[in-house]
């Protein structure tokens, strides 16, 4: 049955309560149901325990071969999300964040101010996406951060071909060695508090997910920031050095992201502020619009990587193993 909505009232009959409309009784006072008679639906716990580790094991089982895996459910990550699964509903599509709630740094519009300001053409996206905003002239502000990024967040987990694994982190690339030349062909996962103490656990080895195409979003230099980018480095010694971030330009900063956004290495596109690591391109600061269509171009980067990658396939370059 639907649930009472707190926005149209309605009259809810289930087994144990009743819910009604907000209206008061003759004394005066609001109730909602009969709370002397309310109770949950009975379950016994390993009930509670089954449902979810069942779900997630299977899901752990279909992703671990993926097409697509997401680093980073920011701003950037969420975002190339949300139109890889609206236009390529056959892609099974993996989303790896370290932390325990998704969403980076799009929680606030910067520092502890709430409001999130976009640069035009961002507004192209925000329309697509249905969040209302003020339209300031060259840029538009949302009324808080928190509303765009949730309304992005529940479209993306709404695609039946998206699966986010949260408080996991990326702690190395899977490569492979083709006629191509060398590729990222996946990820080395393991749980976020096992990957920040590796120094004070006993050996625990990781899993692995594959793919044909990763897109890194894991934003500038920190404790998981630019991880791909700074990996890659190493891997690829010359071929993928740092550039190292540059100083606050907003109006150098977004336009460099969007446009840099792009197949770094074969098999791995890198967008949002991981790229100005490796770019060299500056800090934009508390403006979003970047963001959000850097993951746009980020979308058309994979789709492009993915069909470079089944033509290699066809051509018998060897591809992704039958499961």
């Amino acid at each position: 049955m639907v649930p009472p909505s707190v926005l149209v009232p309605q009259t809810h009959q289930g087994p144990h309560t009743k819910f009604t409309d907000a209206q008061p009784t003759t004394q005066g006072k609001v109730e909602l149901a009969d709370w002397d008679q309310f109770h949950f639906a009975p379950i016994r716990e390993s009930t509670v325990s089954r449902a979810m580790t069942k779900r997630y094991f299977a899901d752990l089982d279909k992703y671990t071969e993926s097409d697509v895996v997401i680093i980073g459910a920011g701003s950037a990550g969420l975002s190339a999300a949300f139109v890889l699964a609206k236009n390529r509903p056959d892609l099974k599509i993996a989303i790896i964040e370290a932390s325990v709630s998704p969403g980076g740094g799009c929680w606030l519009g910067g520092q502890l101010f709430s409001a999130l300001v976009a640069r035009k053409p961002a507004d192209v996206f925000l329309n697509e996406l249905g969040v209302e905003y003020e339209d300031e002239g060259n840029y538009v502000v949302v009324k808080h951060a928190a509303l765009f990024m949730s309304t992005l967040m529940s479209k993306v987990l709404q695609f039946p071909n998206v699966k986010l694994f949260n408080a996991t982190a990326v702690e190395d690339l899977i490569t492979r060695e083709d006629e191509q030349g060398l590729r990222v062909a996946g990820v080395v996962t393991n749980w976020t508090l096992v990957a920040l103490n590796h120094d004070t656990q006993s050996c625990m080895d990781p899993n692995t997910i594959n793919c044909d195409v990763v897109l890194s979003t894991t934003g500038h230099d920190g404790p998981f920031g630019a991880f791909s980018a700074k990996r890659m480095a190493q891997i690829y010694d010359s071929k993928a050095k740092l550039g190292g971030m540059r100083g606050l330009d907003m109006n150098h900063a977004e336009d460099a992201i969007v446009k840099g956004t792009r197949e770094v290495v074969p098999g791995m596109v890198i967008a949002g502020m991981e790229l100005a690591e490796v770019d060299g391109s500056n800090r934009m600061g508390p403006t979003f619009g970047a963001m959000m269509l850097s993951g746009v171009k980020a979308a058309e980067s994979v789709l492009n990587a993915l069909d470079t990658r089944h033509r290699q396939n066809l051509g018998g370059y060897g591809g992704k193993q039958s499961v």
